[in-house]
């Protein structure tokens, strides 16, 4: 009798060990896009990619992000997460923590941009030395560092204005509490779609690609890959392709904005720019 009861214990013992590895392993991914948009549209546009990339890998993900596209970053770094949508981990100490890029999205290549509303009687950069230059957060690369680069290169000083996501920096330019917006040119573009409102170019810089698809490295190279097929071969599948459509249109893009492969080469100027920038901007 006792034996039998010790036998039916240590059946029992072995079955949960060997249940706990399986559940360990459906916990899901954190997923962390930078919001280029605001929370909601950010949600709206990245909630059903994502649950169809999950379903189709057969990998759980779960999106998070923060309030401000700062705070979203602060929890790739603090490792919290382990996939984004970035272009904040160029910068040598970022790059040392060994996150490898593995698509982007097909658009066009953005440039980062200095606008101003159409109507301003602002027409050139040395007009906003001093002034209100709204920008998405100090970790937007296209939105605040190379614009912000570029304008002390050319000894122009401004009063930067931080507004947490770039719908938030063009509202400031709206209500007239900024002079000028930093932003880059796929945003500038939706921007003026969705809201119908002229904005005018000051500056454009050279064109650096979009944002990556990237992975941490403690992520097993067989999920990756899984991953990485479900995001890249999205457009090619009737249901993921209308998934794509729906949550593009929610943000200005199309269907043609969809995944493909990338790797660290496409993102060589990104590192360059850290080379030759301000200490405070790496």
């Amino acid at each position: 009798m006792v034996s039998t009861l010790r036998i039916a214990i240590l059946l029992i013992t072995v079955l949960l060990a060997a249940i706990h590895p399986a559940q360990a392993q459906q916990k899901p991914y954190r997923f962390s896009p930078v919001n280029q948009w605001d929370i909601n549209l950010t949600a709206s546009y990245w909630n059903p990619i994502i649950n169809y990339v999950a379903e189709k890998s057969g990998v759980p993900l779960q999106l998070k992000i923060g309030r401000t596209s700062a705070d979203t970053t602060a929890f790739v770094l603090a490792q919290e997460v382990e996939f984004s949508f970035t272009n904040h981990l160029f910068s040598p100490q970022r790059a040392a923590l060994g996150w490898k890029v593995f698509g982007r999205r097909k658009a066009p290549v953005p440039h980062a941009q200095i606008v101003v509303l159409a109507e301003s009687g602002i027409t050139s950069l040395q007009q906003l030395r001093d002034q209100e230059v709204a920008f998405a957060g100090n970790e937007a690369f296209l939105g605040y560092k190379v614009p912000l680069a570029h304008l002390l290169s050319q000894d122009i000083p401004v009063k930067a204005l931080f507004s947490g996501n770039q719908n938030a920096a063009f509202t400031q330019l709206v209500a007239g509490r900024a002079k000028a917006v930093g932003s880059n040119s796929m945003l500038v573009t939706g921007f003026m779609e969705r809201e119908k409102k002229a904005l005018r170019v000051l500056w454009s810089s050279e064109e650096y690609h979009d944002l990556a698809l990237m992975v941490s490295p403690k992520v097993p190279d067989a999920e990756v890959r899984a991953v990485a097929a479900a995001f890249l071969g999205m457009h090619l599948d009737p249901r993921g392709s209308k998934i794509l459509e729906v949550a593009s249109k929610e943000v200005s893009l199309t269907l043609a904005d969809h995944f493909i492969p990338a790797s660290m080469a496409d993102y060589a100027n990104y590192v360059h720019f850290f080379d030759k920038a301000p200490a405070f901007l790496r």
